[in-house]
């Protein structure tokens, strides 16, 4: 299993023909937020794989299209923030934004929303672990857990939730966004018990072997 996970800027050689060459084999791409919805569509439109998003904290809710028409959402890809799903075999969730630091921020949620917002993910996982015998492989969010690889200033704060929902649904992969790599000391992987934690920014491709 071969996933491509994206995040946050525009790779000038993904929004490119060149992508075939580097990344034609992947199974399946997945947005980890701030992404514009031209480069997704791009992105599906050129690998004909499925693609999965979630929103960051500087999306819109909505775009206008030259033709008049306005999406909520970049087309030919599925939002999967706040929800799950199955694809291939592997089983997906997303919870999108970032810490409110803004009172009129999109898609910016206080600790406790984002509480809230993860707990609403329970019904779907505990039927997946029903039929599948385990709640959930991999979670796409934007923003880190906090405490991992989140940033000292408030808008690049992580979210206390998705610590204890990692320990609560042992996901193997916790992909996120939001905070911006520019040394190669910094950290981008790391584990929380046995999910690992990694910042995909700008773009991650990640090789794994489900069970």
């Amino acid at each position: 299993m071969k996933i491509l996970a994206l995040s946050d800027e525009v790779v000038d050689f993904i929004y490119s023909t060149r992508i075939v060459e580097r990344f034609s084999d992947v199974d399946m791409v997945l947005g980890c937020g701030d992404l514009p919805f031209y480069y997704l569509e791009f992105v599906v439109s050129i690998l004909n794989k499925p693609v999965y998003f979630v929103p960051g904290n500087h999306d819109a809710k909505s775009q206008f299209l030259s033709d008049g028409r306005i999406i909520s959402h970049a087309e030919g890809c599925i939002n999967l923030d706040r929800q799950a799903a199955e694809e291939s075999g592997v089983l997906l969730a997303g919870l999108g934004g970032s810490i409110r630091y803004r009172d009129d921020g999109i898609h910016q949620y206080s600790q406790g929303e984002m509480q809230a917002r993860a707990a609403s993910l329970a019904p779907a996982l505990w039927l997946n672990r029903m039929r599948y015998g385990r709640f959930l492989d991999i979670l796409i969010t934007h923003s880190p857990p906090f405490g991992i690889h989140d940033g000292g200033d408030l808008a690049h704060t992580g979210f206390k939730a998705l610590i204890s929902f990692a320990k609560m649904y042992h996901p193997r992969f916790l992909l996120h966004g939001h905070s911006h790599v520019y040394r190669r000391t910094d950290t981008t992987r790391t584990f929380l018990g046995n999910t690992e934690v990694l910042n995909v920014y700008p773009y991650r491709l990640i090789e794994w072997t489900p069970q």
